[in-house]
């Protein structure tokens, strides 16, 4: 108790203090009064009162303003709340945008669109709108400086390293290279890294992706700690790896250096197998373009889903033909509709690519097949 005879005022803990200001005057009844920053109404703002009638009018105050969502923030120098902008960091911001824009593959012009440029000026009085040449600079910055730190690590790494290649042709022609880097650091988890994707200029022979894949490790300091090297069962691959076994300082003489990739030589197998019952899976690859061919085809193909009491979400797939486990997905869900699709052969007189029974006894066979190898 106080000299003066009166309570001590009870520490205030509810952060909606902070939207009121404490009068020097009490009213009438000597009730301690608070008024709003706002709108300057006032209010009880005894303890024994409670918060509720203060927090709803926060809420539903006229001249209530979203900008300061989030600056409520608690001083840590005393206990009590106030009100308090955080420091805007410019270039924290910038390398948080970049990132962003890599990350969710946005485009440069993303910083320039007028509604990003006035949420973030919402955000923060302090942001200042960047060119999207200027968020280029700031990624390729961001990329150079990623390169060193991996590179640091890749130096760092004192076992072996092995190598995963690839090459393919886009729909423009243009002939692309991967190479990346497996290995197990000092806490000995095996670590994955993606050390180059670029652009390879034509002839894609077994010596120029040599020479090109040897510029490589060389730029990243590994060319003396690579082990083995994966790759597909391409011809040129087979020059490709005997020209750069001669180039680097492997383990037992490179005896176990380049390595057939294992998924590619069981999708031969497979491509193989598939040839000596293929009637079966064209009906199904036919019977899912059909069915997808158009709108009216569709809504007919849902009405025998229906009809026969599946459910339409799991929905046919089409696959990659040189992808056998796309073909598996294929088939499954083909399966799932078996009812469905022999229905819709009765309701549709235009689709004639339903299996037989006996074919559906081979998709059978070979969904479990393939479910065994998986």
């Amino acid at each position: 108790v106080l000299q003066s005879g009166k309570k001590r005022q009870r520490r205030l803990s509810s952060s909606v203090w902070a939207n009121y200001d404490f009068l020097d005057e009490p009213d009438k009844d000597g009730n301690l009064v608070c008024k709003c920053k706002r709108c300057g109404i006032t209010y009880n703002a005894n303890s024994k009162n409670g918060t509720g009638n203060l927090v709803r009018h926060v809420k539903n105050c006229k001249m209530r303003t979203f900008r300061d969502v989030g600056q409520m923030l608690l001083s840590k120098s005393t206990s009590s709340l106030e009100l308090r902008m955080p420091k805007f960091d410019a270039d924290e911001f910038r390398e948080l945008l970049a990132a962003a824009i890599v990350r969710h593959d946005l485009p440069f012009q993303f910083v320039e669109y007028d509604g990003i440029k006035k949420c973030f000026s919402y955000l923060h009085p302090d942001f200042k709108s960047v060119a999207r040449n200027t968020i280029k600079a700031d990624i390729l910055k961001m990329y150079k400086r990623d390169k060193e730190n991996m590179r640091v690590d890749l130096g760092e790494v004192s076992g072996r390293i092995s190598l995963t290649s690839d090459c393919w042709t886009s729909i423009t022609t243009d002939g692309y290279i991967s190479l990346t880097a497996h290995y197990v650091d000092k806490y000995w988890c095996l670590q994955k890294r993606i050390i180059n994707f670029c652009f390879m200029a034509p002839p894609h022979t077994g010596v120029h992706l040599s020479d090109h894949v040897f510029s490589l490790l060389k730029e990243w300091g590994i060319k003396k700690k690579i082990f083995s090297l994966t790759l597909d069962n391409a011809s040129s691959n087979d020059v490709f790896a005997e020209n750069l076994r001669g180039e680097l300082d492997l383990v037992c003489e490179g005896d176990f250096f380049h390595v057939r990739c294992c998924a590619y030589i069981l999708n031969l197998i497979v491509q193989d197998g598939l040839k000596e019952i293929n009637d079966a899976v064209v009906k199904v690859r036919e019977t899912v373009k059909y069915c997808k061919g158009s709108q009216a085809r569709k809504q007919r193909f849902l009405s025998c889903v229906k009809h026969v009491e599946l459910q339409p979400g799991k929905g046919l797939k089409q696959d990659v033909p040189t992808r056998w486990n796309s073909t598996f997905l294929t088939l499954e869900n083909a399966l799932y509709y078996k009812k469905a699709l022999i229905h819709f052969q009765k309701v549709d007189a235009n689709y004639v690519h339903c299996p037989s029974i006996d074919e559906w006894s081979r998709v059978e066979k070979i969904f479990s097949f393939f479910k065994s190898v998986l």
